[in-house]
C-alpha cells in the first residue's frame, strides 16, 4: 500500500473499497447511462490497479465492453470497469463520493460534455470532450483521466 492509496465505503458502510488512482485528479462523465445511474455524472478516480473490495458488491454488465457496480445493501455506485479483451479493460473509474481523500483533488476532465443537461456547469480550465471526441479518445487510449490535449474544448 503507497501514500496515494484511497480508502473508502459505501452510503451504508457495508462494502469497503481500496485503490492506488492512477492520478491525483477527479474526471466526470455525463453520458446518459452514467446520469441515469449516478442521478448526476459520475465523478470518479481513475486506476488501472485491481480494486480491492469486500462486502455485497454486485456488477451489471452495463454493455458488451463494461460493468457497473454497485452496493447490493444500500445501492451506492462503486465503480464502471472496462471487461472487454483490448488496450481499455482494467481500467477503472471509481466513484470519488467513496472517499474522503479526494474533496481537494482538481477536476481534469469532462467526457461526453455534449450530453450534459444545461442546469449545471462546473468552473475551470481543463479538458472538455464530446461524445465523437470521447470515442476517438478511447480508440487512441486516452481515459477519462488523461490530461493530454489532443481533441480539448475549453
Amino acid at each position: 500500500m503507497s501514500d496515494t492509496t484511497l480508502k473508502g465505503h459505501c452510503l451504508c458502510g457495508a462494502v469497503t473499497v481500496e485503490i492506488e488512482p492512477a492520478q491525483q485528479v477527479l474526471g466526470a462523465c455525463h453520458c446518459g447511462m452514467c446520469r441515469k445511474w449516478t442521478s448526476g455524472p459520475l465523478m470518479a478516480v481513475h486506476t488501472t490497479q485491481p480494486i480491492r473490495a469486500e462486502g455485497p458488491v454486485k456488477t451489471y454488465a452495463s454493455s458488451q465492453w463494461a460493468e457497473r457496480a454497485f452496493c447490493s445493501d444500500c445501492g451506492s455506485s462503486l465503480w464502471y470497469a472496462f471487461t472487454a479483451e483490448g488496450a481499455h479493460k482494467g481500467h477503472c473509474f471509481v466513484s470519488a463520493g467513496l472517499f474522503e481523500g479526494t474533496r481537494d483533488l482538481p477536476l481534469s476532465s469532462e467526457v461526453y460534455i455534449d450530453s450534459k443537461p444545461g442546469g449545471y456547469a462546473f468552473a475551470g480550465d481543463h479538458v472538455r470532450l464530446t461524445e465523437a471526441q470521447m470515442m476517438a479518445a478511447a480508440a487512441d487510449g486516452m481515459s477519462m483521466g488523461s490530461t493530454g490535449s489532443e481533441g480539448e474544448q475549453k
